[in-house]
């Protein structure tokens, strides 16, 4: 049976506010990092997040816990917020928020072969047409940059770009199994009470004493990182990803760069030259491509539940 027009454009909605917020967050991210250490600004983030989603907890479904599921909900909070958020922390501080927020293009890729690998997800063709669009879009925009004094080390950085984006789509393929049984928001409340307790000793060894004396910006910045990006992108993501499969859900990060490349431009005073240009309607070509083909069928939950190897 086809699917509503509601039920596909509700998770598109939910997509395209996720991918905005999250683009948004590295010149954001780089912006409170001018005033706090890295430690500082993802503990903060995620103790905001945890105090605006605590009044709502009661009111969110509980899950149907199974025998086992303890191993995958530890996985989802080690891979996201603990690796994730250590190596990007770092990464940003290291090269520019456009070229992470570049990297992050590479996520549909690890998701989309991690989906067929372990939830049986079928790729369809239009979808491999629009990945082989996204990364030239991908390319054009490694190509159209160039270093900045705002990348001291853009090596080391984008390398722990890599290996944030590799545990984000690790925790995205671990979500999308226990999806079926936990809400989408249960599960980015307890990623950011985890983070909240995983970051709070690297807070205190980077110190308080520079935290009266930090800009109103520094604190907007934080506050947006914690309720926009930490609480809401992740929140509607995973939302999206429950109603729809992992691998075209992933596509849409794609729009990732082109977002970060426009608000660094704006924000930050990044450069952006005429082929980036070129290369964000590129990939936001490739994206429409992808969203406005026929919805693939995805596998039941309990075929992929069964299917699943276990941890």
């Amino acid at each position: 049976m086809q699917p509503s027009r509601a039920s596909r454009v509700i998770p598109l909605l939910c997509l395209l506010s996720a991918v905005t917020f999250w683009g948004t967050s590295f010149a954001a991210t780089k912006t409170a990092l001018d005033t706090f250490p890295p430690m500082t600004v993802i503990w903060l983030r995620m103790v905001i997040a945890t105090l605006v989603f605590a009044p709502v907890w009661f009111f969110v479904p509980k899950p149907q816990y199974r025998r086992g599921d303890v191993r995958w909900l530890a996985l989802v909070v080690l891979l996201q917020p603990c690796i994730y958020y250590l190596a990007e922390g770092y990464a940003i501080q290291l090269t520019t928020s456009s070229a992470a927020g570049v990297i992050s293009a590479i996520v549909p890729l690890l998701v989309a072969a991690g989906a067929w690998l372990f939830l049986r997800e079928h790729l369809s063709a239009r979808s491999m047409v629009a990945i082989a669009i996204s990364l030239v879009g991908v390319a054009m925009l490694s190509v159209g940059g160039h270093s900045q004094a705002s990348a001291p080390n853009p090596i080391l950085g984008n390398a722990l770009e890599l290996l944030a984006m590799i545990s984000a789509a690790g925790a995205m393929i671990a979500i999308k199994h226990l999806s079926a049984r936990y809400n989408a928001w249960f599960l980015t409340g307890l990623q950011a009470a985890t983070g909240a307790v995983f970051f709070l000793p690297g807070a205190i060894a980077g110190g308080t004493t520079g935290w009266v004396a930090a800009t109103p910006i520094a604190w907007a910045s934080v506050v947006y990182l914690g309720t926009f990006v930490s609480l809401g992108a992740f929140g509607l993501y995973n939302t999206a990803v429950t109603k729809m499969p992992a691998n075209r859900a992933a596509l849409s990060i794609n729009l990732v760069p082109a977002v970060a490349l426009l608000s660094g431009w704006l924000v930050r005073g990044e450069s952006l030259s005429l082929l980036q240009l070129a290369a964000c309607a590129v990939i936001v070509g490739a994206v429409v491509l992808s969203e406005t083909g026929a919805a693939p069928l995805e596998p039941s939950e309990g075929i992929a539940a069964a299917e699943f190897p276990a941890a």
